[in-house]
């Protein structure tokens, strides 16, 4: 090993590497001081307020989310955790136990798990028509926490994806995280954003998500991973000095094999230079706006589209079945992606109902980009809107018996074996939902 002086030392612990020159001037193990994770600390404390100024390296965006638990809990000495509906924060245990996206599937909630609603303003518990509904679902958290601490809890963190995206790409309302934060610290907990999907440029107006919220909003612990590496793993955790020095203070250093590794920071010094050089996050921007420009005119042409909501290349298609009730159109969303694939564009779906269709490309994502996957998403939208139209019709002889052996109110048919009315059948095609609607019968057989 040599230090900065060019001094050679006998290096006898590092398990790491091998003898090979490949190795030859790389440092494999952070126990050793290295300028990369430095300047690499410095390069990040110069986007975050300057209150967010101790960095934690790791290895992936769970890696930090667990480090931020940690550091929550021997800072407050407090244990519980209050999340929101939908959550995802990574795949280690720890994680999976504060994550309802996925702890309802498998071992269920923990005492000291409290879950707040999440804060969808267009099917949640308040809507776009509330007069202030960054308040109210502050609110619940509120309730939320005076509900634990009345069973005695105490709670050392709320986490938080700056923007929910296993939630169904949800946009929080301004003014929401400070209100929670105001509930949370006076229970004796933290804030902890979850940038791990949204930061480093993403949104556009910020490089960060959190500051959607506001210039004077201030998370305690900040926790960063997938494009801080552009594909490469690495990961970071930034905290205040206060809640350092109380994990310091135990005594058990944090370490890291390979979390702050020179190739590591040098990969992440790397991406915020491209980031600077190619304006990335003004791209993000520019292009984020230009396609929801266009999915606004898709929506206006296409009833399956509820809602479209986004900041950003951070996008969502709400799609739904019915306008009214805003039930989730599944089965057509699951159709849209199958049909995106087989034209060469990879979209995905997300939400409790797995409806909403999820836009968060890489930050090259170009604006013929955006018109060509737009162009597509119209031609099946509307192809299968005039199939739809075009069956209905080809059974209208069929279908005139059942509709006259109908009873009004939705009665059962005269003769088994019938199911669908024609009228039902238009009403379904022309608002581009499910092509049938069944009333009690025997299924048909053709």
């Amino acid at each position: 090993m040599y230090d900065e002086q060019g001094a050679e030392y006998i290096d006898c612990i590092n398990n790491v590497a091998h003898a090979h020159e490949q190795n030859q001037v790389l440092n494999t193990n952070s126990r050793y001081l290295h300028d990369n994770i430095v300047d690499f600390a410095q390069r990040l404390s110069e986007t975050l307020p300057e209150k967010l100024c101790v960095f934690y390296f790791l290895n992936s965006g769970s890696e930090a989310n667990d480090l931020a638990l940690r550091l929550a809990r021997q800072y407050t000495g407090h244990w519980d955790v209050v999340v929101l509906d939908h959550a995802y924060h990574g795949h280690l245990s720890s994680l999976i136990d504060i994550s309802p996206y996925k702890f309802r599937d498998l071992d269920g909630q923990k005492e000291w798990v409290h879950v707040a609603p999440l804060p969808d303003t267009y099917r949640g518990l308040y809507r776009e028509d509330h007069p202030n509904p960054a308040k109210a679902y502050a609110s619940e958290v509120k309730r939320v926490v005076c509900s634990a601490q009345e069973q005695g809890r105490q709670i050392a963190a709320f986490f938080a994806e700056s923007l929910p995206s296993v939630g169904g790409q949800i946009i929080p309302p301004a003014g929401y995280f400070p209100e929670v934060a105001e509930h949370i610290r006076r229970a004796g907990g933290v804030f902890v954003a979850d940038e791990i999907q949204v930061g480093f440029g993403r949104v556009g107006k910020h490089f960060w998500a959190f500051q959607l919220q506001g210039e004077d909003f201030v998370p305690d612990i900040v926790t960063m991973g997938k494009s801080i590496g552009n594909g490469h793993p690495v990961a970071c955790v930034a905290t205040t000095q206060a809640v350092a020095r109380a994990f310091e203070a135990t005594g058990v250093e944090y370490f890291n094999t390979f979390g702050g590794n020179p190739v590591s920071c040098a990969v992440g010094l790397a991406v915020l230079d491209v980031l600077e050089k190619e304006q990335l996050q003004a791209h993000a921007a520019c292009v984020g706006s230009f396609l929801m420009e266009l999915l606004r005119q898709q929506k206006a042409k296409h009833p399956i589209i509820g809602d479209i909501r986004g900041v950003g290349l951070f996008i969502g298609v709400d799609l739904i079945k019915d306008e009214a009730t805003r039930m989730p159109a599944t089965e057509e969303a699951d159709y849209l992606i199958s049909r995106l694939k087989e034209n060469y564009i990879l979209l995905s779906t997300d939400g409790p109902g797995r409806n909403v269709l999820k836009f968060k490309p890489p930050m090259c994502f170009s604006l013929d980009n955006v018109q060509h996957v737009v162009a597509k998403l119209d031609a099946i939208l509307t192809g299968k809107h005039k199939a739809h139209r075009q069956l209905a019709m080809s059974l209208e002889p069929n279908l005139e018996p059942a509709a006259r052996t109908i009873q009004r109110g939705g009665g059962s048919t005269a003769e088994p074996g019938v199911l669908w009315t024609l009228q039902g059948a238009r009403r379904c095609s022309e608002e581009g939902s499910s092509l049938f609607l069944p009333v009690p019968g025997e299924l048909p057989k053709h």
